[in-house]
């Protein structure tokens, strides 16, 4: 471990609140698929910040947005016209298809937020005062602020933290009679992942989000997808909910908007936004000029490089070699996900150790829980980049 590793474990331990367990790696320069850390070692990175680098590190048109917007103009808020703001809010639009309007924030857990706001208003205006409930998955991940983490349908994390916000629902991903039966006259929205990412990487059924369109549409209710960690084409669409030829009322955005930097931004149908009013809410940093010059250029280079292609193609790759070890050796017990964002199950109970041994070697992967591996590269990532990870994998997993 270097000096410089040393003192940074020391203050960290010293001065920061101890929310997470870190791996003792510190991180100092990225370029594409690849990491360096403080002793100038070399890693392939399969986590990219949590589905967020999605055009890999330092990616010189992005740089290149910011350095020029920092040098003119940080901040200004939002009570004045933003430059950049505009253009990326059409861009937005345009890929989601559909008339809607924009709403920028900082974070996937603001969005969730401005969308649960946005679904009780939109119920209350439309429905009357009683019409507030909103119906989740279990299994879910909406958030770590208050009402997200009460939408959230995962009790452990939970439960330090009661009182929750009520008017939350929970039933089973994939249920469609348990869905049917949640949807009571109270019931405002519908809020759902396309693919459950920290909940272990479970993708809703094709007939599961067809059925929640069709009921939200028969019971008056809003289709809200948290597509946070599958947008941007992580899963080979723009948005997920495209492959699954449904569209939404409302849709939530973050990690990879600006491919690093924190933005996070809700999507509403005209009809739909059309509740909110002045005051209605807010934020002081979101659609700032510097993060929106980012995110255009984020998006610019996605399309340019045709990165939604190669997540198809190098995510079917990864699938297909997961497939094999778990055929061959009887480490993974299922495999699953779309794209570049890919789930296995591990036979034993060893996940950390998996992934500890695996950064050991120079490979980055995500543990969820004991038994859960969850791997999102950027979407730069090459076959001969999985050939890495795949041999790294049964080398850890053989031990």
């Amino acid at each position: 471990m270097s000096d410089v590793l040393e003192e940074a474990i020391a203050r960290d331990e010293s001065y920061m609140m101890r929310t997470y367990a870190r791996n003792r790696v510190m991180f100092v320069r990225g370029q594409g698929m690849r990491l360096f850390d403080d002793d100038g070692r070399e890693y392939l990175d399969f986590v990219s910040g949590i589905g967020v680098v999605n055009l890999g590190h330092a990616h010189p048109s992005v740089a290149d947005a910011v350095c020029r917007q920092m040098s003119r103009l940080v901040h200004v808020s939002n009570l004045y016209y933003v430059e950049h703001r505009d253009e990326l809010a059409q861009r937005l639009v345009g890929l989601f298809g559909e008339s809607a309007r924009v709403f920028f924030c900082n974070s996937g857990a603001e969005a969730v937020e401005a969308a649960i706001k946005l679904a009780r208003r939109w119920g209350r205006t439309t429905r009357g005062e009683g019409c507030a409930t909103i119906v989740a998955a279990e299994g879910s991940f909406h958030g770590r602020t208050i009402a997200a983490l009460s939408a959230t349908g995962q009790p452990s994390k939970q439960e330090a933290f009661r009182p929750l916000v009520p008017g939350f629902t929970h039933v089973p991903l994939n249920d469609i009679e348990a869905l049917e039966r949640a949807m009571t006259d109270d019931v405002c929205a519908v809020l759902l992942e396309p693919i459950q990412g920290e909940g272990g990487v479970y993708p809703c059924t094709d007939a599961y989000l067809e059925a929640a369109r069709r009921l939200c549409d028969e019971r008056g209710a809003l289709l809200m997808l948290d597509e946070v960690q599958t947008g941007f084409w992580r899963t080979g669409q723009a948005f997920a909910h495209q492959g699954y030829g449904i569209v939404p009322d409302v849709m939530m955005l973050a990690k990879a908007i600006a491919n690093g930097l924190p933005m996070g931004a809700l999507l509403a149908k005209e009809e739909v936004a059309a509740v909110f009013t002045p005051g209605d809410h807010g934020s002081t940093f979101g659609g700032g000029p510097a993060i929106c010059a980012a995110a255009v250029a984020t998006i610019d280079a996605l399309e340019a490089e045709h990165l939604g292609e190669n997540a198809e193609n190098v995510g079917a790759y990864l699938r297909s070699g997961l497939h094999t070890i778990a055929e061959e050796t009887g480490a993974f017990t299922d495999v699953r996900g779309c794209g570049l964002m890919v789930g296995v199950t591990l036979a034993k109970p060893e996940a950390r150790r998996v992934t500890d041994e695996s950064l050991a070697r120079g490979v980055v992967i995500n543990a969820i829980g004991d038994s859960t591996l969850r791997f999102l590269p950027p979407l730069v990532c090459t076959a001969s980049e999985v050939d890495t990870l795949l041999t790294v994998l049964r080398e850890v997993t053989g031990e």
